[in-house]
């Protein structure tokens, strides 16, 4: 996997047509996309924070879009780790290919990704890192990308979950998760955070508001 080796003159082309692509796709298609514009840097460094990628075997992106996220993960896993980076929108796919050409792009719902994850040969994730908007996504298919996540995830994992509406989803996280912290994200536009949560509860009654 090698990184992005845009120049500054592509990268700021890119980051503008990234931006509107992303805020078009919000417009129309509401709470299906989880924010507004693409992920900034200091965000992107924050859910980031505190992956050991000496010791990562295994990550997994989930709702990659455009790619900031994905960017950076490029740059930092080490030859041995595995990183696969989900996203459903196909045209989300086609930017990502071409923008990390050695990137491994599964276009794929989240809600099978235990089955997408063993058709690949990947048993036990180290960490997730989503964009997925999780708490506007309609229940089943929310309960089933939690129940597949928790499938696949190992017994230290951790699950990030970045959000534009900080602290405003404690408790729903906490319904799925032992162990629920979060970090918020200011200077972000909009302001953001990420919840770093831990060890799935398996018997979670999933909450349908």
């Amino acid at each position: 996997m090698t990184p992005s080796t845009a120049t500054p003159k592509q990268a700021k082309k890119s980051n503008g047509s990234d931006f509107w692509m992303v805020f078009k796709k919000f417009v129309t298609q509401g709470t299906a996309i989880a924010t507004p514009a693409p992920s900034g840097r200091y965000l992107v460094r924050e859910m980031l924070k505190g992956i050991n990628f000496d010791t990562a075997k295994v990550i997994v992106e989930l709702g990659a879009g455009t790619g900031p996220i994905t960017d950076i993960l490029l740059k930092k896993v080490k030859p041995h780790t595995r990183l696969l980076i989900v996203e459903i929108e196909a045209d989300f796919c086609e930017r990502l290919r071409r923008r990390f050409p050695h990137a491994e792009i599964v276009q794929g719902d989240a809600a099978h990704l235990d089955k997408l994850l063993a058709d690949r040969g990947v048993g036990e994730v180290d960490h997730m890192v989503s964009g997925l908007p999780m708490p506007s996504i309609p229940h089943p298919i929310r309960k089933a990308i939690f129940e597949s996540s928790m499938k696949c995830m190992g017994p230290e994992g951790v699950f990030r979950q970045l959000t534009v509406m900080p602290y405003v989803y404690w408790n729903f996280y906490r319904h799925y998760f032992q162990d629920v912290s979060f970090k918020l994200v200011p200077v972000n536009l909009p302001p953001a955070g990420v919840y770093f949560c831990k060890k799935f509860k398996p018997d979670a009654a999933d909450p349908k508001k």
